[in-house]
């Protein structure tokens, strides 16, 4: 499950839940509220396509404004090769259970500077994916990753990359 279904699968969440539950309020389909703003750092491994595996660190921050159901992001990720990505986009999270369990999805589009690293194709990359975690009673959260980066095929040659990381984000209050 890659090739940008994670963020087709995040606009339709949201765009249902948008519709169900912000459009009719005072502050309207897209009104501003505010979350706890969490900086999260995560490591992890490039682990399909044409790519060799290889190590990744990913941090990435979380400024706690959501538009109507969507949250917003700003991630930096560096491989081992130097292979560095910069992207800001949308995030929509669903709560599991009640319990503290919830799932993540994201998507972001950004540039990549393979560095002599791994070729995406071109310089404009989209990354989107999911994350499962646990949050704590403290705001902290432990959670897998699982994202897809390539450029849409935008340009010519499209080999796309996989992570799978694990992910700790504290809030930044």
């Amino acid at each position: 499950m890659a090739d940008g279904t994670f963020a087709v699968l995040l606009i339709v969440f949201g765009l249902a839940d948008m519709s169900g539950n912000h459009c009719g309020t005072v502050d309207g389909c897209l009104g501003h509220s505010l979350t706890t703003p969490r900086t999260s750092v995560s490591t992890g491994e490039v682990v399909k396509r044409r790519a060799k595996p290889a190590a990744e660190t990913y941090l990435r921050h979380d400024p706690g404004v959501r538009i109507g159901p969507f949250g917003q992001a700003m991630g930096l990720s560096v491989g081992e090769k130097g292979e560095t990505w910069v992207g800001y986009g949308a995030t929509y999270r669903i709560n599991l259970w009640q319990s503290g369990f919830y799932a993540e999805l994201h998507t972001m589009p950004g540039l990549y500077f393979d560095n002599g690293g791994f070729d995406l194709g071109g310089m404009l990359a989209f990354r989107s994916g999911i994350e499962l975690g646990f949050e704590t009673s403290e705001g902290w959260r432990y959670a897998l990753s699982y994202d897809h980066r390539s450029n849409a095929e935008i340009y010519d040659a499209n080999p796309g990359i996989e992570t799978v990381q694990y992910r700790v984000s504290i809030p930044s209050r």
